[in-house]
């Protein structure tokens, strides 16, 4: 029975999670299993992988093929290097306890880069959280400085149409008594042109009585001369 390792899909939509199975190759991608050999979290950073290392290199010695992505996860996990050194072993190209010591630094090193990974990961995501803060601090003090801007540019705003309504009044103000004076001189105008015609009637009633004197004064010398002829 030819067997295969290979991924077999669960978790949900948009989030999948792996089974690592080994599995009849003939069966369903997500059917029935002969054993499941680890996990894998696509969801993480880095990704999560989990592989049970000895049972996964068995079932490789008994002739299982690995699918392309399974063989990177198994490789990822040192799988593939100690189904190598069982080889050598088997060979006598070395010891158990030499392949073991290898297998030991190799796993230490692997650790090592995974950890520096996360360290490069959470290092990252702190300087992104702090450039994220800044830019939220620097948005906040713009924001603020506009409004601040605002209001003092409203408050100048206030402050010059006061002054200008107090200019207006100070003008009318000044204005007012020479509005008056004209009113003053105004209504004198009529009393002093009533007063000169008061003046200038008697005046031409008093120079026009003489001419009627003298009429008077002429009518008797009329008669008497009249009389003297008659005599």
């Amino acid at each position: 029975m030819p067997v295969k390792i290979r991924l077999q899909r669960h978790g949900k939509k948009g989030k999948p999670f792996y089974w690592i199975v080994a599995a009849d190759a003939r069966s369903k991608r997500d059917g029935r299993y002969l054993e499941k050999l680890g996990t894998y979290n696509p969801n993480t950073n880095p990704a999560s992988v989990e592989v049970n290392v000895d049972h996964a290199v068995s079932w490789l010695e008994k002739g299982a093929q690995p699918t392309e992505t399974a063989r990177t996860l198994l490789s990822y996990r040192g799988v593939m290097l100690k189904h190598h050194l069982n080889g050598g072993i088997r060979k006598g190209a070395l010891s158990q306890e030499e392949a073991d010591k290898k297998f030991a630094a190799w796993l230490e090193e692997k650790e090592a880069k995974i950890q520096a990974k996360k360290d490069g990961l959470s290092k990252s995501e702190s300087e992104a959280k702090a450039k994220r803060l800044a830019d939220e601090k620097a948005a906040s003090e713009k924001r603020l400085a506009e409004a601040a801007a605002a209001e003092a540019e409203a408050a100048a705003e206030e402050a010059a149409a006061e002054n200008t309504e107090a200019e207006v009044d100070e003008e009318n103000a000044a204005d007012a008594p020479a509005e008056e004076a004209s009113a003053a001189v105004e209504e004198e105008a009529p009393v002093a042109e009533a007063t000169e015609e008061a003046v200038e009637t008697p005046v031409a009633e008093a120079a026009e009585a003489p001419s009627e004197a003298e009429e008077a004064s002429a009518a008797p010398d009329t008669e008497s001369a009249e009389e003297e002829k008659e005599a």
